[in-house]
């Protein structure tokens, strides 16, 4: 099969689909790997360490959107609407559930588009999880940055000093992101909470932090307590394929002292907090009713060394399946195939994942 890796667009996405490992992969079985130029040059990734190992590099990116199968990071953006057709396959991460315009140009190219974030094996969704190890990670990371004067916050240190209280965090939701988050909260000293609607999940947190992490059960009091009484609030929902709900309103935003936090992992579907927008790398944060909200819904493109092996190590598996079979992989029965079938997202000008199918009824 012929593969295009083209640049991404997004405000300082320098993540790229392929490694140069990967490229090897494919080219040592015989497929045809196009790159864009300079497209790996933010993970660290030379056009000559491509070319290296079998690549071709192209000047244009039309030149790499022409290929059968197009492996990128990030959703198409609208300068990439013009390049989706019917006869071609697209492999990424796209969130359509928060997307609706993408979703409609997606239909309407005929565009094969299978997901990253929907890929499930075991009831785990493998090609999401080293993203949001990465996301959960950063938003600790973020969220003590910003809560620096300087940044315009409190100018709390997470941790704390002997003789002076530490900052308290609070983490809606208990998965991977959830976990991640705590990890790094832990780590840093601070006082965490987790917030969480399974109580399963808490009985496994529980056995992970011991004492070291407050563990609570999501209602609507809990939240609201605990959300006035942050530091930094953490957002991080995921309803696989749907909208991530309304956890955190107006009003519970309003009871937060001057200078706290807030950041939404569950942006890019939606998020979770009533008063948070989209945000960028390049404009990461603004202040609303006196509090900092950090939006940026590719978080893990900050540090794209890491996280582009991260994700490839993951997504490999995947692209070999698909350049050996295309799309007909997704109706075979290996192990790796099965877990493609759930994250077709759009074919044949219909939208077909049942999730996003209920967040656009009308479609």
């Amino acid at each position: 099969m012929d593969i295009g890796v083209p640049k991404e667009t997004k405000d300082q996405e320098f993540r790229v689909g392929l490694t140069p490992a990967s490229v090897g992969a494919l080219t040592s079985r015989r497929h045809r790997v196009v790159v864009e130029s300079g497209a790996g040059l933010g993970a660290g990734f030379a056009d000559e360490d491509y070319v290296r190992v079998g690549g071709e590099i192209a000047d244009k990116a039309e030149m790499v959107w022409a290929q059968g199968m197009v492996v990128k990071v990030k959703e198409p953006l609208p300068s990439e609407y013009d390049y989706l057709r019917a006869d071609q396959l697209l492999f990424t991460y796209l969130h359509l559930a928060a997307g609706r315009a993408l979703t409609e140009r997606l239909i309407e190219s005929g565009v094969s588009a299978i997901a990253y974030e929907s890929v499930e094996k075991d009831g785990t969704f493998p090609l999401l999880a080293p993203m949001s190890v990465i996301a959960g990670r950063l938003s600790v990371q973020f969220g003590a940055r910003y809560l620096e004067k300087q940044q315009g916050g409190r100018g709390v240190l997470l941790g704390g000093v002997p003789g002076v209280s530490a900052g308290k965090v609070t983490i809606l939701g208990g998965g991977v992101v959830g976990t991640e988050a705590a990890k790094m909260a832990v780590g840093l000293g601070a006082q965490v909470s987790i917030i969480d609607i399974s109580v399963e999940r808490l009985s496994y947190l529980e056995t992970l932090f011991g004492s070291r992490v407050n563990l609570l059960y999501s209602t609507e009091d809990s939240i609201a307590t605990a959300v006035a009484d942050s530091d930094l609030l953490v957002g991080a929902v995921l309803v696989p394929g749907r909208r991530a709900p309304t956890l955190v309103t107006k009003a519970m935003v309003e009871t937060m002292r001057a200078g706290s936090v807030i950041v939404d992992v569950a942006v890019d579907q939606g998020g979770c907090i009533e008063t948070l927008r989209v945000t960028s790398h390049s404009e990461p944060t603004y202040e609303a009713l006196g509090v900092v909200h950090y939006g940026v819904p590719n978080m893990p493109g900050a540090v794209p060394w890491t996280a582009t092996q991260a994700l490839n190590n993951s997504t490999l598996p995947y692209i070999l399946q698909l350049a050996s079979s295309g799309l007909n992989c997704v109706y075979e029965e290996s192990a790796v195939c099965q877990g493609l079938l759930s994250a077709l997202n759009v074919r044949d000008h219909q939208l077909v994942h049942p999730a996003v199918r209920a967040a656009f009824p009308d479609l």
